[in-house]
């Protein structure tokens, strides 16, 4: 029998917190999504799911965090740009999947204080002890909001395009069965070395591929699931 500390044990179902409020038509270099924005509740964040093709079911998923210095302006400090257009251009390849794009810029403390972490960083600091020095969680993302978009979508198992064994453990304790763990694999360079090694040593990302980098292995690793 599980107890309640037991970290496998699925939650009880939470109150919905997000709603489908607007949807339409959004073409891309990747092929055409439709754009759903849901809204969360009581925070009022708008999330959004980019959807391609029939997805109900099981489907090729990345759920990605809002960065606006690596996404929109090509930031060479992290890796998300490059995550993100790596799950778009995987989608347009299979012809469906979605990307869930989550407003919690700089894992959950918003943009001003992700630019003062960034400056703690340019004093010596890695981008887990800058947060905590700002008085924050190394991760303040609420990842439940991604399993509430998926239901909602019909999507109830995953291919997830993640290296992050946390969103694996969260979807899966809110419901959504995790079949296949896909790598999102991404190059080192000088200015995220040591933003990706600390990623992999600290917070447990999966980099397989990149040797320096891999992760002492916990009891929590599932190799049924994170293959």
């Amino acid at each position: 029998m599980n107890s309640p500390q037991d970290s496998s044990r699925p939650l009880a179902p939470v109150p919905q917190q997000v709603s489908l409020v607007a949807q339409a038509r959004v073409p891309t270099e990747h092929g055409t999504f439709t754009m759903k924005l849901f809204k969360e509740e009581p925070s009022g964040l708008e999330h959004v799911a980019l959807v391609m093709g029939e997805v109900q079911g099981t489907a090729l998923v990345r759920v990605h965090s809002e960065c606006m210095t690596g996404d929109v302006f090509g930031s060479l400090r992290c890796d998300c740009g490059p995550q993100l257009h790596f799950a778009l251009d995987e989608i347009g390849k299979q012809g469906s999947g979605v990307v869930l794009y989550l407003r919690q810029e700089g894992r959950g403390i918003g943009l001003i204080n992700k630019l003062k972490a960034y400056a703690l960083q340019d004093e010596g600091l890695d981008t887990v002890e800058a947060n905590l020095r700002l008085g924050f969680p190394a991760d303040l993302r609420n990842f439940e909001v991604a399993a509430q978009m998926l239901s909602l979508l019909g999507v109830d198992s995953v291919r997830l395009m993640t290296n992050n064994p946390r969103k694996v453990s969260t979807l899966e304790k809110h419901g959504v069965k995790v079949v296949e763990r896909v790598p999102v694999r991404s190059q080192s360079q000088s200015e995220n070395h040591h933003y990706l090694a600390t990623k992999a040593l600290k917070l447990g990302h999966h980099m397989d591929w990149l040797p320096e980098y891999i992760p002492p292995k916990t009891e929590d690793d599932d190799p049924s699931k994170l293959g």
